[in-house]
Order: structure tokens, then C-alpha cells, then sequence
């Protein structure tokens, strides 16, 4: 980023800021905050800061943000609040408890290639694991009352702010990592056996092999399991056995036994029961193993650990896109466009000129375009985002 584009962007911000009221996060006071300015020596973080220091005499925080000697490029708060958060070094802060933070990443999804995926996908990606993420927390943890925030550049936060979860420490937080990712849960585990149908005289009785339908992990690939029974029993004969045949070790009588089973056995296996027919449950088997990899959320797991954490600030802008780091209700997660509903008014409406080095596909405000190099006459909204991923330079008007 040349002297010229880094000065447009720094004023430009400045006006963004001047324009909007962002409110602080709960206790502002016991924070440390911190921000990236737009200076030419690189990423240099200046933290450490308290509240008194960042926001001095200013009546609102944008106002603060838009004055001249910080008008940042990236702003960030603590997600841990502090007896002294603005001294210098983390031992002398006196820490006094965290908010549990989740950050999911586009380009670190499995299955995202982040050289073949354009940025639109990797988004929509994303968002496909934030709903996974917050299912798991509203309906395994009780988390309902989570602050979902687009990031502006890749991804997403959630912030839990409640009490009980102030005083977690580092091994804790990992555990709820752990299971929110799904990453050591095996089909094996899920499953329970019990003794049936056991006779006096015979050596061991017969056991029964069950998936649990209700609850945690169990209950959440069981309605996966339940819908997969139900689609494939729905589907014509050839097309079905076709489709069972698909699974590892699955024949052709294999497959014709699994769907007989799934057919005249289905309120057995919507109450759990896995063991209908042997060869039902070497599907079932094959298709909750692997069903296991895709029902996690991918989060960053350092991120929930860290309960000293600086995590951007909802209402500022994003030094690496133009866009605005959005607080979401649960509500409007699902219809949110981040490509839409994070560009700034600020940067709508206008016509400026720039010196576009990287071509490409440009996605933004729900078109979708090819730039080519050299200089060009774009909206304002995506002449920012390309100066601001490294794709342009601010020509002169």
C-alpha cells in the first residue's frame, strides 16, 4: 500500500467513523484495547491501552476512532477484563475473567481451498459453520444469549459473556473447544449396548446396539441418520440399492437387506435402534463415521483458549477489506450478505479512480465482475475493497 492509497483510506475511515455511533462492549472500562495504524512501518499493534486512554474526552467511541491521532486501521478489545488493563505487561493486569470466544476462519475450513474458492464462497462456507457452531451451543451449552459478529475479513466471532463463564481457565475452555469441533468423538462412542433377550442356561445373552436420539452428539447425528433413512426409503427401488451400494463393503445384497430394514423398520430406528438388520448397521456405521467429520465447527481452537485475547471490535471497520465488523441478531445470521449488508453507506454512491494491480473477480454489493490492471473508474465501496486486499492503489482524480 503506497503513501497516497494509505492516506485516502486513513481519511476515508475518519469519515466513517464520524458518521456512526458504536457502542462499547459490556464493562469497556476493565478492558485493554488496542489498534493498527495506517502507517507505512507495517502491522505495528499499539495496545495496552485503557479505556480513559483510547477514548480520552470523546462523547461516543467512533468519535474517538475518527480523531486524527488514532483513526486506526484495525481495532481490537480484550476478551478478558482486568483490575489495571492498561498496564504494561499481562502479569500486572490482575486478571478477573474472560468472555468465551469463538473464531471461525474461512480460508482455515476443511474443504476450503482458499486458491480455488472465490471469497464468496469461502463466506458462505463460513456461515454454513456458524450455524452448525451455534446449534451446538444453544442446544448442548444453553448458550442462547451469544453475540454473533461478522469479523469483516474472513470469518466470524461469537462472544458468550455470561457469569458462569467469567472464570474458566485455559484447560476448561479447551474441553468446550474440543467438543464444539467434534474432534474426538468416535461412532464407537456414541453408541450403547445393552444385554437382550438373555435365557437361563445360555451363556450370554444377545445385545442390542442403540443411538441414543435425544441429546448432545448422539441426538444431533441421530436426526442426521433418521433423515438420510428416510430419503433413502423413499427413493425407488434401483435408485436406492444404487445408493447404498455406495458405502464401503455394501453388495448388492447388503444393500437390498439395509433397505428392507430401513423400510419396515423405521419407527425402531427413529426411537434409536441401530441393530435392525446386520447389514442396516454397516451402513449406519459408515454413514455416522462420516457424518461425524462434516457436523463439527471448525473453530480456531487458540482463540477460545486465550483468555487474554484482542478480538476485533463490532461497528469498526476492517483495515483489510473496508468492511464493517458486524453485530448480528440470531435472527438475521441466516439471511446476512456479508458482501452487502457490511459495506459501509459511507463508501456508497461515489466514483473514485484506482490503479488496479491484481485482476480478478470482484464480488461486492450482489454483483460479480472481472477488473482487469491498470487504471480504472470504480464505486467507491469497491475501489476500498480492492485498496484495501492489496489489489489496487488510489490513482490520482
Amino acid at each position: 500500500m503506497n503513501e497516497r492509497t494509505r492516506e485516502y483510506l486513513r481519511g476515508r475511515f475518519g469519515d466513517y467513523y464520524r458518521r456512526v455511533s458504536i457502542e462499547p462492549p459490556p464493562r469497556a472500562n476493565e478492558r485493554e484495547w488496542g489498534y493498527i495504524p495506517f502507517s507505512g512501518g507495517g502491522t505495528r499493534m499499539i495496545r495496552h491501552r485503557a479505556w480513559i486512554d483510547l477514548v480520552g474526552g470523546a462523547d461516543d467511541l467512533a468519535d474517538a476512532l475518527a480523531d486524527e491521532s488514532v483513526r486506526p486501521q484495525h481495532v481490537y478489545y480484550s476478551a478478558g477484563s482486568y483490575d489495571d488493563p492498561g498496564a504494561g505487561t499481562m502479569g500486572d493486569k490482575g486478571w478477573r475473567g474472560s468472555d468465551l470466544v469463538f473464531d471461525l476462519d474461512a480460508d482455515h475450513l476443511p474443504g476450503v481451498d482458499p486458491e480455488a474458492a472465490t471469497y464468496a464462497e469461502m463466506l458462505a462456507t463460513c456461515k454454513e459453520a456458524l450455524q452448525r457452531l451455534l446449534e451446538i451451543l444453544e442446544s448442548d451449552f444453553g448458550f442462547t444469549d451469544t453475540c454473533v459478529v461478522f469479523s469483516g475479513g474472513r470469518g466470524y466471532h461469537v462472544h458468550v459473556r455470561r457469569e458462569d463463564v467469567q472464570a474458566l481457565d485455559r484447560s476448561a475452555r479447551g474441553e468446550i473447544a474440543t467438543y464444539v469441533r467434534g474432534a474426538e468423538v468416535a461412532f464407537e462412542d456414541l453408541v450403547r449396548t445393552e444385554a437382550v433377550g438373555g435365557e437361563a442356561g445360555r451363556k450370554s445373552p444377545a445385545e442390542k446396539r442403540s443411538l441414543p436420539p435425544e441429546g448432545g452428539w448422539s441426538g444431533r447425528l441421530h436426526d442426521r441418520l433418521l433423515a438420510f433413512v428416510d430419503e433413502v426409503a423413499g427413493m425407488d427401488d434401483e435408485s436406492a440399492i444404487e445408493r447404498l451400494r455406495g458405502f464401503e463393503n455394501v453388495g448388492e445384497k447388503k444393500a437390498r437387506g439395509s433397505l428392507r430394514a430401513m423400510r419396515e423398520n423405521r419407527e425402531a430406528i427413529a426411537v434409536g435402534n441401530i441393530d435392525v438388520h446386520p447389514a442396516f448397521f454397516s451402513v449406519a456405521r459408515t454413514f455416522l463415521s462420516d457424518a461425524l467429520a462434516g457436523a463439527g465447527a471448525p473453530i480456531d481452537e487458540p482463540v477460545t483458549t486465550d483468555i487474554n485475547r484482542l478480538i476485533r471490535l463490532p461497528g469498526s471497520l476492517h483495515g483489510g477489506s473496508g468492511l464493517a465488523v458486524t453485530p448480528l441478531d440470531r435472527s438475521e445470521v441466516a439471511a446476512f450478505d456479508p458482501l452487502t449488508d457490511a459495506v459501509p453507506d459511507t463508501f456508497r454512491g461515489n466514483e473514485i479512480r484506482v490503479e488496479v494491480t491484481e485482476a480478478g473477480p470482484v464480488e461486492l454489493l450482489g454483483e460479480e465482475f472481472t477488473i482487469e490492471e491498470g487504471e480504472q473508474r470504480v464505486t467507491e465501496a469497491r475501489g476500498v475493497f480492492l485498496m484495501a486486499r492489496g489489489r489496487a492503489e488510489k490513482a490520482p482524480e
